[in-house]
Order: C-alpha cells, then structure tokens, then sequence
C-alpha cells in the first residue's frame, strides 16, 4: 500500500524542518519551532454491580495541550500585540478579541502546504519577549509564546502535493 496516494513514487515521510504559523490570516516572520499538538481524553471507569471483578473504561472529557511559539526576534509585533490583549503594564486588559484561531501549515521540501492544522480559539498564557542575554553566546534571540487553546483538527481540504 503506497504511503503517498498522489505521489507514489515518494517514500520518505515528510520532515519537520520546513512549516509557517499563520495568526490573522498572515504568516508570522520568523518562527523557528511549534510544541506538539497533543491531546489526551480522560478515562471514565466504571463497573457493573452485579460483575465486581470487571471494570469498564469510557471515554470522558479531553484536553489539548498548550502549544508553545518560538521566533527569532524581528520587528514583527504580532506576539507583543496578541500577548498585550491579556496582559497590560498600564492595568487595562483588551478582552475583547484576544482568543484568535491559526494555522499552522506543514510543508514539503519543495515549499508546498502538504498539511495544515486549524488551532481553535487560541489565547496567550505565557509570553517571553526577551531571551536570556550572554555576552559570551552566539545564539539567536527567541521570543516565545504559550498558547491555550480550545483544540485543532486537520484541514482536510488541503491536498496532498504532487512533489
């Protein structure tokens, strides 16, 4: 059975090097790494009275797991400007349009979208604008952002790329 429906003379899976995140409908500049996209359900166990030597499993109530954005500092403000609707240094807290959903698009090597995930109802809980700075490092600034989020799902109307 081929792993790849429309090109199957691929073998290898796809890699994890190449990838945007998408937030109001625009690429955002610079982001180097994604966290998993990981949920897990709760297990509901129960047992029948009458049958003390058996329980039952059932699925109960699933959680998605924060994702965590890291970017090499730009001047993009997309991550300042999101992470300021909860979080002010003057007192006041914008509420109002600071859960967002986004995208984040997996590409072939060639650059083409070959998967693409919708993040639902997304809000900052955790931003870091500036990286532990050493005089003596060599390293790229990150700035980084942790995501709640109401969950994700595959984009299904992506197609699979011909490369």
């Amino acid at each position: 059975m081929a792993e790849f429906n429309v090109n199957a003379a691929r073998l290898d899976p796809y890699k994890n090097f190449k990838f945007r995140v998408v937030v109001d409908g625009s690429v955002v500049a610079g982001v180097s790494k994604v966290s998993p996209l990981r949920r897990s359900t709760e297990v509901v166990e129960h047992r029948s009275g009458g049958d003390p030597s058996t329980s039952h499993k059932s699925p109960g109530r699933t959680e998605y797991d924060a994702i965590t954005l890291e970017k090499g500092i730009t001047h993009d403000t997309t991550f300042e400007n999101w992470a300021n609707h909860v979080s002010s240094h003057s007192g006041q807290i914008e509420l109002s349009d600071f859960r967002k959903d986004i995208v984040i698009q997996f590409l072939n090597e060639a650059g083409d979208v070959a998967l693409a995930y919708n993040v639902y109802r997304c809000w900052v809980s955790e931003y870091q604008a500036l990286p532990e700075l050493d005089a003596n490092g060599a390293h790229v600034a990150i700035t980084l952002l942790r995501l709640e989020n109401e969950g994700w799902e595959r984009d299904t109307s992506v197609p699979e790329p011909a490369n």
